[in-house]
């Protein structure tokens, strides 16, 4: 991501009116959560993309962000948060697995207390920890790490999201998940069929999974060794 002044509120393309536009598409599209569809609205997702891609951030698309990688689309980023959100479980504590660009923690960072969020990629995670520090997100906590590992010295957590697609879940994310937890999570090999899946830890030893929207994510890749 080029260096910028950060203009919060943009204009044109990324003002405050197109932002307007993308929420009422959202609700259109079945979002309901009032909560999501205001922090969509304030966020700046202009800032979360390369400069010369702007004028689309606040089109309801994934866009890339190098390395292979992508900022999801605001659809799936409400959808996501909408689940999460759902739990029965209060939501103190939450971990996100694939920062990427950090929109997805922004979004969460503004509606829950403590955020940790983690990412493989260093070209990425160092812009993008320095990004979330300039806007002034104080409680999310970036790492650099493999997510498949989950985070195991802040577990157990309320909530657990991952922002790749994984053929199959990995087992450190459903250890780290407290009882009654979500694990919200895409899951199915590239180039078939994926689905949103939201894994619920119902006790110490048993889990409740379900599915919803059908969904195209980045590969969920895990480094060969710890």
């Amino acid at each position: 991501m080029s260096e910028r002044k950060l203009d919060v509120q943009g204009i044109g393309m990324t003002s405050q009116r197109t932002r307007d536009r993308l929420v009422a598409a959202l609700r259109e599209r079945g979002i309901s959560n009032e909560k999501v569809l205001e922090v969509i609205r304030k966020t700046p997702r202009h800032l979360f993309v390369d400069e010369a891609l702007a004028s689309r951030s606040y089109e309801d698309v994934a866009l890339p962000i190098g390395h292979g990688q992508t900022i999801s689309q605001p659809f799936i980023v409400a959808r996501m948060t909408e689940l999460l959100l759902a739990s029965e479980r209060p939501l103190e504590k939450v971990l996100e697995v694939g920062t990427g660009s950090g929109y997805q923690a922004a979004i969460l960072g503004a509606l829950i207390p403590k955020v940790f969020t983690v990412e493989r990629i260093e070209a990425l995670f160092r812009p993008t920890r320095d990004l979330l520090w300039a806007l002034g997100y104080r409680t999310i906590r970036p790492s650099l790490s493999d997510g498949s590992w989950g985070l195991k010295h802040e577990a157990p957590f309320d909530a657990i999201i991952v922002t790749a697609a994984p053929e199959e879940v990995p087992p450190a994310l459903l250890e780290q998940l407290a009882v009654g937890a979500h694990l919200v999570i895409p899951t199915g090999k590239q180039g078939a069929m994926q689905f949103l899946q939201v894994i619920t830890r119902t006790t110490e030893s048993s889990y409740r999974t379900e599915t919803y929207d059908p969904v195209q994510f980045v590969p969920f890749v895990r480094q060969s060794t710890a």
